[in-house]
């Protein structure tokens, strides 16, 4: 979430520096290089809002977590994707990996949606997606006690619906 936040805290920079020299340019007379400040003031202007949308989705998803964990490897269909992060969390409304973050529950009955949960001693797999596509999550979940497990597992059917498979303890 820190490399979300530095990100738009940079845009916000950007934009702030294109807009004072598109309009000191365009007060001294130079219409071209004002010109070119304005339009990236515009692209920068963008740029933030997606960078703040993606802020609010990420501190959502941190606000609400059920698991945070250290790692995690996404598979798709086709391909294998590993990522070792500075911090994974599963939450309600999806899970942010690193500055990545796949929501689900928010399109309806038609979008991604959190389909299935397994967790045995060292692993949590997540299974999500829609008609379209579907991911697999695995996240070394770290925890010893069975408790702690059932705690998870409860937490997350009551958020998401799911309920999950455990297996190993």
């Amino acid at each position: 979430m820190n490399l979300i936040r530095k990100r738009r805290n940079g845009y916000a920079l950007l934009f702030a520096a294109s807009v004072c020299l598109a309009v000191w340019l365009g007060a001294a007379l130079m219409p071209e290089a004002g010109l070119a400040f304005r339009a990236i003031s515009a692209i920068s202007l963008i740029l933030l809002v997606r960078q703040t949308r993606l802020l609010y989705d990420a501190a959502l998803i941190w606000d609400n977590r059920i698991l945070a964990v250290p790692s995690a490897l996404i598979s798709m269909p086709g391909r294998l994707i590993n990522k070792d992060t500075e911090e994974t969390v599963v939450s309600t409304f999806g899970i942010l990996i690193g500055s990545k973050i796949y929501r689900w529950g928010l399109d309806g009955v038609h979008g991604v949606r959190l389909h299935a949960a397994y967790i045995d001693r060292e692993w949590m797999y997540l299974t999500f997606g829609n008609a379209a596509q579907t991911m697999r999550v695995e996240l070394l979940h770290g925890m010893t006690q069975k408790q702690a497990v059932l705690d998870a597992a409860q937490k997350l059917f009551r958020e998401t619906g799911v309920t999950a498979d455990i297996t190993g303890w």
